[in-house]
């Protein structure tokens, strides 16, 4: 198992994408290729850092020899799946941007979305900025499976964002490192959990595309099913949640205070 990471980097990038891989040999490199002309080409100071869960094919050595070219890589390593919101996490921990973006690693994402989400962070028109596919490139029955979520979240948890599910976001780091992620499943809560630590949420249409390599880590039972035991899991945690943001009391001043006797 993978265990705890400090980074070490020179200086803080402003942006940090963390995106988990699981089997997605064919896929990183295309989105080391895409990320550099998206982000670093553009001059925007930036560090990938893809979290492999466990894979079995060759995509740690992919990611090794990626890193080896270009230092803004960090790639991350577990043993054993742990599954994506775990993954997640751990980027998390890792990553020492101001600002942390998010992707899938199966290219269905399209990074040339993330700096108009930055952007809005920048002019601090929010503090979370979630993509929005509003030209979904799925199967008939992902968008079923995906309209069933949407209706449990909005019945069970109140929350009207409209995807959720899109994993093209950008928050401050400041709410992302509070997020829940290492409980399995929290990944598909981060916008719902995100305004409820008080952050301001906009929502932004993003490109989506179909996959065209690797296999899909998601059916039918794993997202509509589970996906609806989340969400009574996770009202259970709304409903228990409990600012805890106190206020220093500064000492009196004496010269003003009676003496006594």
């Amino acid at each position: 198992m993978m265990s705890s990471v400090n980074p070490t980097t020179q200086s803080q990038p402003e942006l940090s994408i963390v995106v988990p891989a699981l089997n997605e040999e064919d896929n990183v490199g295309p989105l080391v290729q895409e990320v550099k002309a998206a982000m670093v080409d553009q001059g925007i100071d930036t560090e990938l850092i893809i979290v492999d869960d466990g894979s079995t094919d060759s995509t740690p050595q992919k990611l090794a020899q990626l890193a080896s070219a270009y230092p803004w890589v960090k790639p991350l390593r577990r043993d054993k799946a742990m599954g994506q919101s775990a993954a997640t996490a751990a980027g998390i921990a890792f990553a020492t941007g101001k600002y942390i973006g998010f992707l899938d690693a199966d290219l269905q994402n399209d990074p040339a979305d993330l700096p108009k989400l930055l952007a809005m962070l920048r002019d601090n028109q929010a503090d979370m900025a979630q993509g929005h596919r509003a030209c979904r490139k799925d199967t008939v029955v992902r968008k079923c499976t995906s309209w069933v979520g949407r209706t449990a979240r909005r019945t069970i948890l109140g929350d009207a964002i409209k995807d959720t599910g899109c994993s093209t976001r950008v928050m401050k780091a400041e709410f992302a490192k509070q997020l829940p992620l290492q409980f399995k499943g929290m990944h598909r809560f981060m916008p719902v959990y995100a305004r409820m630590l008080g952050a301001r949420l906009v929502e932004v249409p993003v490109n989506h595309r179909p996959r065209v390599a690797g296999v899909a880590k998601y059916g039918v039972l794993n997202r509509a099913l589970v996906g609806l035991f989340d969400c009574f899991a996770m009202r259970w945690m709304l409903r228990r949640y409990r600012q805890t943001l106190v206020t220093p009391i500064e000492p009196a001043n004496t010269t003003n205070v009676p003496s006594q006797g």
